[in-house]
């Protein structure tokens, strides 16, 4: 029977998504709590990799085992053997032929940063601080830049395991909201593509946050995609801020 799983999870303490040695991973603690379920070794495929430290409220996997259970009881006994920091919050029946990475059709991420001279503690694992104006406005313009189908090999890791850098960014919106339990400003990116390259959205949130502080002009970006070269990129923001929120199927 193939499960599809629909996860949750605080990244701050996990080493990324896929198995390492000695090291806990989101990977890691599914196969680990479902073998136990199984009785036997099993593999979890995930939609993607999430760095160390990238957080996920709408992360896929599937897996598929030979026990039968119903969805809601498969859901329970999961969560069961997890730590608090990752919950499975849906299980449903798929087809044998659903795969959670090669049956997806886009994803959403959002990107969080604080805009404000102090970060609340109860934000401080989930965004990044800037204390710095940002000037929103100037970044939802200059977002349209990056829309399209573009070669990403400015805006990804040089050890980047992905031969084909080409991938189509369907929309980008920079917004801010204010918060009024921490009394402070909050700057939401968020992007949505058929697929993203390891660090290629940290780098265009950094990339756009230097054009928020009028440190970078904005031609750069252009000149960035077309060349490929990564000197004329931002510095990469930190994972922290980082939010998987959708994976889209048909």
């Amino acid at each position: 029977m193939n499960y599809k799983l629909l996860i949750q999870y605080d990244g701050t303490d996990f080493h990324g998504w896929q198995v390492q040695p000695n090291q806990r991973t989101v990977q890691g603690e599914l196969e680990r709590v479902l073998s136990l379920l199984e009785d036997s070794d099993v593999h979890v495929s995930g939609s993607g990799r999430t760095d160390a430290g990238v957080h996920a409220e709408g992360q896929v996997a599937n897996v598929k085992l030979e026990r039968e259970f119903k969805p809601s009881k498969l859901r329970t006994a999961i969560n069961g053997n997890l730590r608090s920091d990752i919950r499975i919050m849906d299980v449903e029946e798929v087809d044998d032929d659903f795969h959670a990475r090669f049956s997806a059709k886009g994803k959403t991420y959002l990107y969080r940063v604080m805009n404000s001279p102090v970060i609340s503690p109860f934000w401080a694992r989930y965004a990044h601080h800037d204390k710095r104006p940002l000037d929103v406005a100037t970044m939802n313009k200059i977002a349209r830049f990056f829309l399209g189908e573009h070669d990403w090999t400015a805006f990804s890791n040089a050890q980047s395991d992905s031969e084909n850098k080409v991938r189509t960014i369907d929309s980008f919106d920079v917004e801010s909201r204010w918060e009024d339990r921490t009394n402070s400003s909050i700057v939401e990116f968020r992007i949505t593509g058929n697929g993203f390259l390891r660090y290629m959205v940290r780098s265009i949130v950094g990339t756009m946050l230097e054009v928020g502080r009028a440190e970078r002009d904005p031609d750069t970006i252009q000149a960035a995609i077309v060349s490929g070269d990564r000197e004329l990129v931002g510095v990469t923001a930190p994972a922290n801020g980082l939010t998987l929120l959708e994976v889209k199927y048909d």
